[in-house]
């Protein structure tokens, strides 16, 4: 049996509670983001059909770690990698779902990118 933590599952009641009301659909699915110590992941959902428009994260291959300096800067690169990816599954605008985490940091980070990648919310 894992061992969760107080602060892990504090998150997950607060995620809870952002999904009674935030819903994604056909129209806006939802960003979702997630964020470990060391990088940090963004999903675009459609909660009607319960699938994964699109996706990136700090791992991909077009974000070079060297070029970054600092995790603020590669969640902006996230963001709009994301609104790239996006745009050409013809998503305009989206949800914002920040997954129980405070709108700060590289959350506010990522979402600022998108923002710049064009995606409205």
């Amino acid at each position: 049996m894992a061992k969760t933590s107080a602060k892990t599952l504090a998150r997950q009641k607060r995620v809870q509670r952002i999904r009674k009301n935030i819903v994604g659909t056909t129209a806006r699915p939802r960003l979702r983001v997630f964020k470990s110590s060391r990088h940090i992941y963004a999903q675009i959902i459609d909660d009607s059909k319960g699938t994964t428009i699109c996706a990136a994260s700090s791992l991909v291959l077009e974000i070079d770690p060297v070029d970054q300096k600092g995790k603020i800067s590669q969640a902006n690169k996230v963001g709009l990698l994301v609104a790239e990816h996006a745009k050409t599954k013809g998503v305009q605008a989206v949800v914002f779902d920040r997954g129980g985490y405070i709108y700060h940091g590289r959350v506010k980070a990522l979402s600022e990118g998108a923002r710049e990648g064009g995606l409205v919310f």
